[in-house]
């Protein structure tokens, strides 16, 4: 039985009901505003949508002296290594998800934080442009990066990825197809809590 689904279909059932409030707090070390309620906390993964070169390389090039075919050969050996070293830095230009760091996220009723060194994030719900449930552990959003990034995307893998979809959508995406539709949650997952004994609030 997937105990943080579990989880989450409770804190939805009190949010709808208006009484998530009355949850008591759960530890974090992540520093809350006053009135903010944290709800949950565990390992994360951040991932980020983005390049890891500017397409750019270092051509060399070769001076041979010798026998014509020792020099033709060097000239090719040189200009293989600049083509491999060209499509290298092309390739590298080219976007895609690159894993940024592992850490701990704390969800709240107001947003998720993610804490790592480096790569730390504080995802408030209403500060997301876009957001989804990409995977059951995938949470996926954009947003406008206040330190002058531009437009960033990211991934935090967590098993409390269907909470914080469902929060964000809750506050800032009520009209979200996935939410409408309850597809955050899997088919039948009720029926299966209660044949664990673990009755599931109704969340649908």
């Amino acid at each position: 039985m997937d105990d943080h689904l579990l989880y989450t279909c409770g804190v939805v059932h009190d949010l709808t009901q208006g009484r998530l409030a009355h949850r008591p707090p759960l530890p974090t070390t992540a520093r809350l505003a006053p009135g903010e309620l944290s709800l949950a906390a565990g390992p994360a993964a951040r991932s980020t949508w983005r390049a890891v070169g500017d397409g750019s390389y270092t051509q060399t090039s070769t001076m041979a002296m010798g026998s014509t075919g020792f020099v033709v050969g060097a000239l090719a050996v040189n200009a293989m290594g600049n083509n491999a070293r060209r499509q290298q830095a092309q390739a590298a230009a080219q976007p895609r998800w690159v894993l940024e760091g592992q850490g701990e996220v704390t969800v709240t009723d107001r947003r998720a934080i993610f804490s790592h060194p480096q790569t730390w994030l504080d995802l408030g719900w209403d500060g997301l442009s876009t957001m989804d449930l990409v995977a059951t552990d995938t949470f996926e959003c954009a947003f406008h990066d206040i330190n002058g990034k531009g437009y960033t995307t990211v991934r935090l893998h967590s098993l409390w990825a269907s909470l914080i979809f469902v929060l964000a959508a809750y506050a800032a995406f009520p009209a979200h197809p996935r939410l409408l539709s309850h597809g955050w949650l899997p088919p039948g997952f009720e029926a299966r809590a209660a044949a664990y004994g673990r009755p599931c609030p109704s969340v649908r």
